[in-house]
């Protein structure tokens, strides 16, 4: 049986440097240093995206992603986990709201790891 998408992305989320589960408003979050970088929902995950990405999310993939609402306006993005799912853009996706959050020191630890599901 495969992993249920909560469990898959914990250990997406857990495997960067420093990474912490914590939960807040009775759900999921993941942080670097207190910061949110994910926050878990039922068949979704919100990540912060760099500037100007989440438009081009929405347009180019509007079934897979979508403005989550109260950080939406700040440019954070929402992506489905429900149904035929690719855990390889979702981690590069992880991995890239990881770094935007990150101080630079632990985020140029990542920069040139390739991403990958733990």
């Amino acid at each position: 049986m495969a992993p249920s998408p909560i469990t898959r992305l914990r250990r997406i989320c857990l495997a960067l440097p420093e990474a912490q589960e914590v939960e807040t408003w009775e759900t999921p979050t993941f942080r670097i240093r207190g910061k949110i970088f994910a926050l878990a929902q039922e068949d979704a995950v919100w990540l912060k995206a760099p500037k100007g990405s989440q438009e081009i999310l929405l347009e180019a993939a509007p079934d897979r992603f979508f403005r989550p609402p109260y950080l939406g306006h700040k440019g954070w993005v929402g992506v489905r986990l429900a149904g035929a799912v690719d855990w390889e853009e979702v981690a590069a996706l992880v991995r890239r709201s990881f770094s935007l959050v990150a101080p630079k020191r632990i985020a140029a630890t990542i920069a040139d790891a390739p991403a990958r599901e733990a």
